[in-house]
């Protein structure tokens, strides 16, 4: 008997079959199927689900579709559609298996099979119809598994000891329509009764027959393989993972579900892997075998031309996210039990909530894993093959892209859809897999365990933290709480803490770390630098630990964090970036007060770089010195152009800064100079000069940019601020004494007109570099140094250590330098440069130095002006000699390098090096032998 065509005619049918995926194929099927089964045609007219099921079958799913045509009975789930809208657990799934197990019974495997092929049906059904999202199916599938897992031991071996464990996606309630069931099988008792009944399971589950297979089942991932004994005792498990497992054995354990059986023994098996799969320290080297594994693994399909196709282990793929969750959990899960689910989308939100994934990447993964499995779930449908890659045909890629839902629309077809859509996902999964399973930060942390509260305060005092009150305090305030920040500073706490102790004062770098992680944002950002970023995370601990300086603004500019781990935010700047960049910050700003907060914002963030390369040990003493001038330089022309002087006006660094070496104490020393020669113009130039000063050196809420200094002129705090040129050589002409001259090696135009800045020079060029320099100025150079060694050094600074004036410090070096440069510029205009230490070079190869005295003066020069400078850093004060405190001393010998005896060693080495330095002096400077 045949269905008259006119059924499928009808309104609603007509409709169903429009929205199919393939109307031409859907129709053809219903044709078929009423053939064979014209019965159907008034509940297919009538019944909206079983409709809309059997049509998304005929497309979706070959196999399916034609078990229907063999077997009506199939259906029978779609009709109780209150039930069809529900997801089963493996419960009600229970009890739908024994009830039809009773309805018939004569052969209970056979009904089995046919059982589950019905609720495979209900399920697709589900999917297919958008009742049942993904990680819904997979619970669904995984239950299907579990209550047939449950019956076939029950027709095999009811009265065994034995429970059933799920591995794998089973394990982690994710299945596929076509997965292999991973087991493994414990018993209690006769191990040859459980090898006899684990044969039997797995012959119920996996012996093809006329009606097919209940599920593919794999025992394969037991210890030993295929070699080993299909069931194992608890002792026998546990006897093998404490001497032979390797890691991906126990990457495996994450999955370990107990799914039919004894529920003791299940229970006892959990608890027996549980310190296996979570240790309290994790080898390094596993972190490493997981990535070779998968490396491996990738290689593979690459030489199969597949990595594109591949949806499984190709490029972007479903094993790039869950290999990433679950290596991610084996290093955070042994101390964070919250992260340990066996669900890859479950255990991806744990991760993510706990903070050790960001959450946006937490979800484009989840995103971009539903879009790939649903992918895998349709093609796995079709025919109920084991398959993972998509189809070379473009006919059959077509058919599943609709199947998917893409229809064409707006001139893109649905296969360039989906296509796009497809290799979208697998992009963001290759881009955040690769940040979160090469993070060094996993290597880190394998090599630590847990931390108690007990244990902490041990570690303290073994790492030479001494205020324990208020470590104690700090380490509490850090790690408190399970917000994202505590549960990964936590587990970081080990490491941090070895990281600290490194430090020149571990107390110090504690204190400011919590301060720096106060706060939601702060936290957060805190603890992503350090997830994301081992490398600047330790820097972070060493220069917490080493200024309270760079503690502060660090916590003012805490973006600067995630600029620790390289890269150019921490690249050295020239003197032209700088100026480029300091323009630009006061260019927009309309008011004085916005335009000096803006230019100390600008110097405090180039100071915090600067500071940071110098106790990283990414810059010299003379990089560190050029650099802070070029800063100075940028900020004082920053400042003179945003004054916009009505005249030509340059301005002259001196000391320090015009030699280019400026320390972080150092006042910028200046001169100004102008164009013009009437009263007007010496009103104008004064009023910019003093303008300048105060845009430089006034204080705001932010601080001040530099102090600045321009008593170096003529006639010093009596003379005006500003003179013309014309002025400047009278005074040097008439007035000058020898000690300006001087001055003058180290002038150099910073800012302001070029052409003034040239004349200025020229100007002054035959004042300082006479031929020949009169034997007089010699001589009253070096009275003048005598003199200023005689009555120089302040009260309470220590003259056997001063590192400025002291016999063989700075002040020895730079005059014997400036002395050289005075008697020879004249006659070798190569030695006219500011940097000391290039100016030593310089008289070096000029032949007027011997090379040997170059170095042990350059030696000394280094040590002084490193400790010098460090010493800065540390205490935040200026301070010219080597502290009297012992604590501070050790601080500042451990910042120098002098780890054994730090106080004592920094000692000696000053000693050694300016002695040496004074007799170069003596012999140099003053003509003595």
């Amino acid at each position: 008997m045949t269905a008259p065509p006119h059924v499928l005619d009808t309104p609603p049918i007509v409709r169903a079959l429009e929205r199919s995926a393939d109307p031409v194929t859907a129709r053809e099927y219903l044709v078929r199927l009423l053939d064979v089964h014209p019965v159907l045609a008034d509940e297919i007219g009538a019944d909206s689900l079983v409709r809309d099921v059997l049509v998304a079958l005929a497309v979706a799913s070959r196999s399916l579709s034609s078990a229907v045509v063999g077997d009506l009975t199939l259906l029978e789930p779609l009709r109780d559609h209150a039930s069809f809208a529900l997801e089963h657990t493996a419960s009600s799934l229970g009890r739908s298996w024994r009830a039809f197990l009773a309805a018939d019974g004569r052969d209970p495997a056979r009904d089995l099979r046919r059982w589950k092929r019905r609720e495979l049906l209900r399920i697709a059904g589900r999917d297919l119809l958008g009742v049942a999202d993904l990680p819904t199916v997979g619970r669904e599938l995984a239950a299907l598994a579990d209550v047939c897992l449950g019956g076939a031991l029950e027709l095999a071996a009811p009265d065994t000891p034995m429970v059933v464990v799920g591995m794998g996606k089973l394990g982690g309630r994710e299945l596929n329509y076509a997965s292999d069931v991973d087991v493994l099988f414990v018993h209690d008792g006769d191990p040859a009764a459980a090898d006899r009944a684990a044969r039997a399971i797995l012959a119920i589950m996996s012996a093809p027959t006329e009606a097919g297979i209940v599920f593919r089942t794999d025992a394969d991932l037991r210890p030993e393989g295929r070699s080993g004994p299909l069931s194992r005792s608890l002792d026998a498990f546990a006897s093998y993972y404490e001497r032979w497992a390797q890691t991906w054995e126990l990457q495996a354990l994450i999955k370990a579900r107990p799914v039919a059986g004894d529920g003791d023994l299940g229970r006892r098996f959990v608890e027996l892997v549980e310190p296996f799969v979570w240790p309290e320290a994790l080898d390094p080297d596993a972190v490493r075998e997981i990535r070779a594994m998968k490396a491996r693994s990738e290689d593979l399909v690459r030489r199969k031309g597949l990595d594109e196709r591949e949806l499984k282990r190709g490029r972007g793929g479903i094993r790039d996210i869950e290999f990433a969750v679950q290596l991610l959990q084996l290093v955070h899960g042994r101390v964070d039990a919250t992260v340990r689910s066996a669900n890859t989308l479950e255990a991806l939100g744990q991760l993510a909530g706990s903070g050790y994934v960001d959450r946006d990447d937490a979800r484009r993964l989840d995103g971009a894993y539903r879009h790939l499995r649903v992918v895998e779930h349709r093609l796995q449908l079709h025919d109920e093959q084991q398959t993972h890659t998509l189809p070379a045909d473009v006919a059959a890629r077509t058919r599943l892209a609709r199947v998917l839902g893409y229809r064409d629309r707006g001139g893109e077809s649905a296969l360039e859809q989906f296509e796009g859509a497809h290799r979208r996902h697998q992009g963001i999964v290759r881009s955040i897999h690769e940040q979160l399973f090469f993070a060094p930060l996993l290597e880190t942390l394998a090599g630590t365990g847990p931390l108690s509260a007990e244990a902490a305060e041990e570690r303290l005092a073994a790492f030479g933290f001494r205020d324990a009150d208020r470590t104690r305090a700090a380490l509490r305030e850090l790690t408190r709480g399970l917000t994202r920040r505590s549960r990964l500073m936590q587990q970081l706490l080990p490491v941090i803490l070895g990281w600290l102790s490194a430090a020149p004062d571990p107390d110090l770098g504690l204190l400011q770390l919590r301060r720096l992680a106060e706060g939601a944002a702060r936290s957060a950002a805190l603890a992503r630098t350090f997830r994301e970023s081992p490398v600047a995370a330790e820097r972070v601990c060493h220069l917490l630990g080493s200024s309270r300086l760079v503690g502060e603004a660090l916590r003012r500019e805490p973006e600067f964090v995630d600029a620790l781990a390289g890269g150019p935010a921490l690249d050295e700047r020239s003197r032209e970036e700088l100026v480029e960049e300091g323009l630009e910050t006061l260019e927009w700003r309309p008011g004085v007060e916005e335009r000096r907060q803006g230019l100390r914002r600008f110097k405090r963030r180039h100071l915090l770089r600067i500071a940071a390369r110098d106790l990283l040990g990414l810059a010299d003493v003379a990089s560190t010195e050029a650099e802070l001038s070029a800063l100075a330089d940028a900020c004082v022309e920053a400042a003179l152009r945003s004054l916009e002087p009505p005249l030509p006006f340059a301005v002259i660094g001196m000391g320090r800064f015009g030699g280019g070496e400026l320390s972080y104490a150092s006042d910028i020393d200046v001169l100004f100079v102008f164009e013009g020669d009437g009263p007007s113009d010496f009103h104008a130039a004064e009023a910019t000069a003093t303008a300048l000063m105060h845009e430089i050196g006034a204080t705001t809420t932010e601080g001040q940019t530099f102090r600045i200094d321009a008593d170096l002129r003529p006639e010093g705090k009596q003379g005006p601020l500003a003179r013309s040129l014309d002025s400047y050589r009278a005074y040097y002409e008439r007035y000058a004494l020898t000690w300006e001259f001087q001055a003058l090696v180290k002038a150099r135009p910073v800012a302001g007109d070029p052409s003034l800045q040239a004349r200025f020079a020229e100007l002054v060029e035959p004042f300082v570099y006479r031929d020949p320099f009169p034997e007089e100025a010699v001589r009253e150079v070096r009275r003048m140094k005598a003199r200023i060694e005689r009555e120089r050094i302040p009260p309470g600074e220590d003259p056997q250590f001063h590192l400025k004036l002291g016999r063989g410090s700075l002040s020895d070096v730079e005059f014997t330098v400036q002395l050289l440069q005075l008697v020879h510029g004249a006659a070798y205009p190569e030695v006219r440069v500011g940097p000391t230490v290039e100016a030593l070079g310089a008289l070096t190869r000029a032949g007027l130095l011997d090379p040997d005295d170059a170095r042990v003066l350059e030696e000394s020069y280094r040590f002084c002006e490193r400790a010098r400078n460090l010493r800065y850093l540390l205490t935040g004060r200026p301070g010219d000699s080597l502290p009297a405190e012992t604590e501070v001393a050790e601080r500042l010998g451990r910042m120098l390098g002098y780890l054994h005896r730090p106080q004592p060693s920094l000692r000696e080495d000053y000693r050694r090096v300016t002695r040496r330095a004074r007799k170069v002096v003596e012999q140099v400077f003053y003509g003595r032998e």
